[in-house]
């Protein structure tokens, strides 16, 4: 193994990752700079791969089941700055430089919705969704 400017090697992601039962592992995308999470999606061995070639976040999609580049009709591309996986190698944060909104309803983030501690359910986003 070599050891890089970032670390010691101990592998390669592809023989590290652990895949489920249905061959995806689960990416937390986040924002390189800011840290705010923006989506989460699902990759499999050739959007991974995909992904760390092109420096642009590919998924599988699971209602589709083909490949799904982030950004390939909206122009919302994820471009890629850093890939890390977890301790026990079955998920993995994409941190990316987005080139627009992440989310399809045109906020920054997915995750836009926020829930209170009696389950009650607020907008919290940049104010562009409505529901």
């Amino acid at each position: 193994m070599t050891t890089g400017a970032s670390g010691k090697g101990i592998g390669n992601i592809q023989d590290l990752v652990k895949l489920d039962d249905k061959g995806l592992v689960c990416a937390v995308i986040q924002h390189h700079v800011t840290g705010q999470v923006l989506m989460v999606g699902y990759m499999n061995r050739e959007a991974l791969d995909y992904t760390l070639r092109e420096r642009k976040a590919c998924f599988w999609s699971r209602s589709r089941q083909k490949l799904w580049l982030k950004g390939e009709t909206s122009g919302n591309f994820l471009r890629v700055t850093e890939v890390r996986t977890d301790c026990d190698a079955d998920a993995l944060l994409v941190k990316c430089d987005p080139s627009g909104p992440t989310c399809h309803t045109n906020e920054t983030s997915c995750f836009y919705r926020k829930v209170d501690a009696d389950g009650a359910v607020y907008l919290a986003g940049d104010g562009v969704a409505e529901n």
